[in-house]
């Protein structure tokens, strides 16, 4: 059993009478106590952000104080203890002040003494734990801004509500594409979170055959069901005192999802087949690429459900809405990639950074890794052609000369003015701010085709 919230002093002495009164001291004082007659136990018990301070004495039968001190200390060294005596021992003080005690008390000693050393104590409590949430919450930035690549306002929005949303026990529902990286946003709300420690289970509710997906979500019982031959651990159980990854939430059955409402409100599990009440200590986040709404409205998703699940809604931006992050994820992965392989790193050119920057992405991030793993080993590679990049063209690691890649530029940038509105090649043109005899010349040594001339072209 963990300490509860709100207690501040941890006091331990084995003699009820002093015990007593040291709690009055300390409760008249405005100081939530916990008294204990031993110091059997204590360690498991307090948390390394437990915002308190430990008062023990020394001589005690069991663990004595400086036994306690070495094991607090040994899980977080900076836990302030003050160790308390009758028998004004100096090379007792003496020891117990070099193995980190934070002070030492003689008895009888005054109510005061015990007051300004324990205030003070918390003081510095408060202090060490800032400056840990300060570090723990720099290091949180860095590691999202590696996780999450990008400087366009979308993901540096993402990223704040990643950090902010880390922090609390709310389930999580992320709206995203295919490939554009819900079980990384997944794995980063985990990560960051006080549940970092506990097991992130990922599971795929789309990939689940109709007549498993209960018993891999739940478990069973053996007995259960034909061939339920021994007792199955769920995932929602195997997941306890962490994170439970659900994608593709929308693929789930009515009858699934009506277990699944049940246990996000009531935070219990029972396994198929049997009629035991489990308690969960766990985290649902949620993923799907369908609008749940819609699909609500229109009768194949629980609408009790979704509004359950859409508390803390994130959104992750397609890659088409994010600008120049492809340039840097492009960057970011191709260079992950020849160092894997122990490759030479290549630089992108300009006319492959223009096509890059005019492709749509469908594939979202996982399509744009794909094809930086491509380039990196320097293979050919032809982007799709898309309503926003008709012109789609090869990408290479190793392109031409100056002459080529200055062509393969010059290509994009007419292909892409090809895909806005142009009521006759004179103002193709004049938006390119070439002569129309040139442009008619480019279009036919690049193989691109204006279809909307009209009589002022003859």
């Amino acid at each position: 059993m963990s300490i509860e919230n709100g207690i501040q002093v941890v006091l331990i002495d084995d003699d009820p009478h002093l015990r007593q009164a040291l709690c009055q001291t300390l409760d008249l004082a405005g100081l939530k106590v916990l008294p204990l007659g031993e110091a059997s136990g204590l360690t498991a018990r307090l948390s390394r952000d437990w915002p308190g301070v430990v008062v023990s004495d020394i001589r005690m039968p069991g663990m004595d104080g400086l036994e306690l001190l070495a094991e607090l200390h040994g899980q977080d060294p900076d836990l302030p203890v003050l160790l308390i005596t009758g028998h004004g021992d100096v090379p007792l003080a003496v020891q117990a002040m070099r193995a980190g005690a934070y002070d030492f008390l003689e008895k009888p000693f005054a109510s005061d003494a015990l007051l300004d050393s324990v205030r003070r104590a918390l003081a510095l409590r408060r202090l060490v734990l800032d400056n840990r949430s300060l570090r723990l919450a720099l290091s949180d930035r860095q590691q999202l801004s590696t996780r999450l690549v990008g400087h366009s306002p979308q993901m540096l929005r993402l990223r704040e509500q990643i950090g902010a949303l880390a922090a609390t026990k709310a389930d999580v529902l992320i709206l995203g594409e295919t490939g554009a990286g819900k079980e990384v946003v997944a794995r980063a709300l985990h990560d960051l979170s006080s549940r970092r420690s506990g097991p992130f289970v990922a599971i795929n509710a789309g990939a689940l055959a109709e007549s498993v997906v209960e018993s891999e979500l739940f478990g069973h019982e053996p007995g259960a069901f034909t061939g339920a031959q021994k007792r199955r651990i769920g995932k929602f159980e195997f997941a306890n005192g962490g994170t439970l990854f659900l994608d593709e939430i929308e693929s789930m059955s009515l009858d699934v999802q009506v277990k699944l409402l049940r246990l996000l409100q009531e935070r219990v599990v029972e396994r198929l087949g049997g009629n035991q009440l489990i308690p969960l200590d766990i985290r649902i986040i949620a993923a799907t690429k369908e609008d749940l709404r819609q699909s609500a409205d229109q009768g194949r998703f629980r609408a009790d459900l979704y509004y359950r699940l859409n508390v803390a809604p994130l959104r992750i931006p397609p890659l088409r809405e994010r600008g120049e992050d492809a340039l840097m994820l492009f960057q970011h992965f191709a260079d992950e990639a020849a160092s894997r392989h122990g490759l030479p790193l290549h630089e992108l050119q300009p006319g492959q950074r223009a096509l890059l920057l005019r492709h749509s992405w469908p594939g979202n991030v996982r399509e744009l890794q794909n094809a930086a793993e491509r380039f990196a080993l320097g293979l050919e590679l032809a982007l799709d052609a898309t309503p926003d990049n008709p012109a789609a063209s090869v990408l290479t690691s190793t392109p031409g000369g100056l002459s080529e890649q200055v062509e393969q530029f010059e290509k994009s940038l007419i292909a892409a003015e090809l895909t806005r509105p142009h009521g006759s090649m004179r103002s193709l043109a004049e938006a390119l701010g070439v002569p129309r005899k040139t442009l008619h010349d480019k279009l036919r040594k690049h193989g691109l085709n204006f279809a909307n001339q009209s009589a002022d072209d003859e």
